[in-house]
């Protein structure tokens, strides 16, 4: 028996890995594309049917965020518009570099590599940031200031200049490199790039925390619908599988959105950088299984891959269910992408 073109078995999976990004997507404001593309790659899927699904995923989930942001005025629009064309030239050439390397034979390789080091890096600066937070005391930031390196950024006049809703001004150079930089990561990797822009928006681009946060979401709502529509004209997204992991999420992001009132952000940070890292093991592992043909080591990915997202969902309603039960009404401070 098949539904949506899936056996029951592998709709179940991709309904329930749906549910868990939706969870780290409400509680840490990442869509979790970076794991869904890892995730088709261990299962056997050839690396554009990966990255087009993945690209289409990111669209559906971006578009509610997006409305949630744009809610309380912190998209900007006309920011988001002026990377349009950054992005689409971005993933187009991500996407060409992708079934150049197909073409090859070397498509799956290259990208598992690159989501080894990806994923293993974002771990890192987690876990990091975790480690950090536990030992610091300080207060934080005044949310409408911006970075030194972007005042220092934005200090130099290079036309054309452009005016932010914030009434800020940025050159079109800087703006379109943002877009054009993590469209190329986009294309290549299938993600939303949400961690990459966000920063690159705050950092570079210079506007307040919350708008960049808003706009980063505008942005993957762009990359991942000019990404599915790129993947889509080759015709290598697998509507099943995207409409599984879409039902998945919208549950499970609702309740990870919930969870904020009641978990601290801080108390569950580390886990989800060690299940970076273990993602990162996890897609080493399925490489290795390509390079020696041992299948033992491509069930070894699979459960540390959906083991370590499983771990850390059932962290976060854990912590939710016991201060619920507890009584706990009032809510905690997070950060992040909400």
């Amino acid at each position: 028996m098949a539904v949506l073109g899936l056996s029951v078995e592998l709709l179940a999976l991709f309904v329930g890995f749906g549910f868990m990004v939706g969870v780290f997507f409400g509680f840490f404001g990442m869509g979790g594309s970076f794991l869904v593309t890892p995730a088709l790659l261990i299962l056997g899927y050839p690396a554009p049917v990966a990255i087009g699904s993945s690209m289409a995923f990111v669209f559906g989930t971006a578009i509610i965020a997006t409305m949630k942001h744009a809610d309380v005025g912190n998209v900007d629009y006309r920011l988001g518009a002026l990377m349009f064309v950054g992005i689409t030239l971005g993933i187009e050439g991500g996407r060409l570099f992708v079934f150049f390397l197909e073409e090859l034979g070397r498509a799956e390789l290259v990208v598992g590599v690159a989501y080894v080091l990806l994923l293993a890096a974002i771990g890192v600066l987690f876990t990091r940031s975790a480690l950090r937070a536990d030992g610091a005391d300080d207060e934080p930031d005044d949310p409408d200031e911006i970075p030194e390196l972007a005042k220092t950024i934005k200090s130099y006049d290079v036309p054309p200049m452009m005016t932010l809703a914030d009434g800020s001004k940025a050159s079109l150079w800087t703006i379109s490199g943002v877009g054009g930089g993590v469209g190329l990561v986009s294309g290549f990797l299938g993600i939303g790039g949400g961690f990459v822009r966000m920063p690159a928006i705050y950092y570079l681009i210079g506007v307040p925390l919350a708008v960049a946060v808003g706009t980063s979401l505008f942005g993957a709502l762009i990359s991942g619908g000019v990404g599915a529509f790129s993947y889509g004209r080759s015709g290598v997204i697998d509507v099943g599988v995207v409409t599984a992991l879409l039902v998945g999420s919208a549950l499970g992001a609702r309740i990870g959105s919930a969870a904020t009132v009641y978990v601290d952000e801080s108390d569950v940070t580390i886990y989800f950088g060690i299940m970076l890292l273990l993602a990162s093991a996890a897609v080493a592992f399925g490489e290795i299984a390509n390079w020696t043909g041992i299948a033992a080591f491509d069930t070894v990915s699979f459960v540390l891959l959906i083991g370590s997202s499983a771990l850390v969902t059932t962290i976060i309603l854990y912590y939710g269910t016991k201060e619920i039960r507890a009584g706990a009404v009032t809510p905690t401070t997070t950060t992040g992408e909400k």
